[in-house]
């Protein structure tokens, strides 16, 4: 099968050269992202935990959960779960405690010093999506799109780790 890049018009990119735009967008993105988030820590004064540890909190938010399912529900953009969620009990930002039923597992959930990281965090959106839409960057049903064709493309990919075991 050829990787060659196929350009439909002239002057038209091709699928493949759009598709590997996006990858590559979505890579930054997501570290643009990690950096905003240590931007607004390091502004309040919050030095000691990391963006990738505090979008941890807030994508845990009131739950209680396991690092497995925090790996298996999408929950956690980084290498090491159990590196952080060792690191947020020890700062005293997460409560941990062994499942009753599979003493092998451990329950995590934020303590109310978590839930203040959670806040900022949530705050922090909050004023970009209000941003975004006063300065008529993206509209609702722009987001709406985007988001669509993102989760087409997760279950795109999903169905292809599946084929694949």
């Amino acid at each position: 099968m050829s990787m060659e890049l196929q350009v439909t018009a002239p002057g038209t990119k091709g699928f493949m050269t759009s598709y590997l735009e996006a990858l590559a967008l979505v890579e930054r993105l997501h570290r643009l992202l990690l950096d905003v988030i240590k931007d607004e820590f390091e502004r309040v004064g919050v030095l000691e935990i990391n963006a990738v540890q505090a979008l941890l909190l807030f994508n845990i938010g009131d739950h209680e959960v396991t690092a497995g399912e925090l790996k298996s529900r999408g929950y956690y953009q980084g290498s090491n779960v159990s590196y952080n969620l060792k690191k947020l009990v020890e700062m005293g930002y997460m409560h941990h405690q062994r499942c009753e039923i599979d003493r092998r597992s451990v329950r995590v959930r934020l303590t109310p010093r978590g839930r203040e990281i959670r806040d900022i965090v949530s705050e922090l959106f909050a004023r970009h999506a209000e941003g975004l839409q006063n300065r008529d960057v993206i509209a609702a049903d722009g987001i709406d799109e985007i988001t669509n064709s993102l989760r087409r493309v997760e279950r795109y990919w999903t169905d292809q780790i599946r084929y694949i075991y």
